[in-house]
């Protein structure tokens, strides 16, 4: 059985954690957003009935083809540019997020709700529920599939941050459009492995530090990318210390 807290850790033991989405907070999160898909269909359904009787026969098949659209893309659309949340997630303060920390594919966003059908199976989510109570990541079938995992995101925005010192130039803050759209993009899980990575870089060796700040690199470059002469002369330690100053300045 899986316990209430996923881990990330480097090859030197150093590890990061997130707070696992309880499975009856993402229970709620589903019950809110079926709610939302059941509004959205009944507009659908006043508004075919409206043009029911100008196009005859045409509006029976239009409204089972809008039926799944909305069923397969509701959530898959949200998540993808909500990063990993919808309508009842936000709402309940959880969020999907790659397993490995890395930011969310549309491949993984389809996949995992393309195979809600297999968690759905026999009746209300038994397979889902079940398997999120019994694995180690609380991963439904879907997760499992596209490498998902859900986490709450509430407890990680309000945990206490290690103090890290910032650097007295930034070079980042020259491309103001590139540094509002990484305060816009970054979830705050990604913004707190940040700062404990530069709080507690001393505990890693030089080649496990050497790995950790690349990868934590190429992940924020993929939510703003700045000009190359403005990081082209920066270490992957200096490009987060200096993306972190944008994260958490005045």
């Amino acid at each position: 059985m899986n316990d209430n807290r996923l881990r990330w850790r480097t090859g030197e033991g150093f590890a990061f954690e997130l707070p696992q989405a309880a499975v009856s907070d993402r229970c709620l999160a589903w019950l809110v957003d079926a709610a939302v898909i059941a509004v959205g269909m009944q507009i659908i359904s006043l508004l075919l009935a409206i043009l029911a009787p100008k196009v005859p026969g045409v509006a029976a098949g239009v409204q089972t083809l809008a039926s799944f659209i909305v069923l397969l893309l509701y959530a898959a659309t949200l998540e993808w540019f909500w990063q990993g949340q919808t309508v009842g997630k936000r709402a309940v303060g959880i969020r999907v997020m790659d397993a490995r920390g890395l930011p969310l594919s549309g491949t993984q966003v389809l996949m995992r709700n393309l195979l809600r059908v297999v968690d759905a199976l026999p009746l209300l989510y038994l397979v889902g529920g079940a398997s999120c109570i019994f694995t180690r990541r609380g991963q439904r079938v879907g997760d499992a599939v596209a490498g998902t995992v859900v986490v709450a995101r509430q407890e990680a925005e309000t945990r206490s941050l290690p103090a890290f010192s910032p650097s007295k130039y930034n070079s980042l803050l020259e491309s103001p459009l590139e540094a509002m759209r990484l305060r816009e993009q970054v979830t705050p899980e990604a913004a707190a492995l940040l700062i404990e990575a530069l709080a507690r870089r001393d505990d890693l060796d030089a080649r496990a530090r050497v790995q950790l700040f690349g990868e934590l690199r190429a992940h924020f470059r993929l939510l703003a990318d700045f000009p190359q002469e403005a990081t082209i002369e920066l270490s992957d330690e200096q490009f987060l210390r200096d993306a972190a100053g944008i994260l958490f300045r005045n």
